[in-house]
């Protein structure tokens, strides 16, 4: 486990407060591992969201486009 000294501002130091009172942690630091967590699952793999997966199974039933030339196609040249 790695150790670090942060500088907080005021704001950010109350919502780490907010947080562990919420969720019933011991320190500030399980509520910063929990909201880096939160993070991680919302911005970090959205391929991995349900609403992403169910995106991509509409799209792998659309009907497939035959292309011959594709900057043609779509004014590229």
């Amino acid at each position: 486990m790695v150790q670090a000294l942060v500088t907080l501002d005021n704001e950010t130091n109350k919502v780490i407060n907010i947080v562990k009172a919420k969720h019933d942690f011991k320190d500030k630091g399980q509520a910063i591992a929990f909201i880096v967590r939160g993070y991680a699952e919302e911005q970090l793999e959205p391929e991995l969201h349900p609403d992403f997966i169910h995106k991509m199974l509409l799209i792998e039933k659309q009907k497939n486009i035959s292309v011959s030339d594709f900057a043609k196609r779509y004014g590229l040249k």
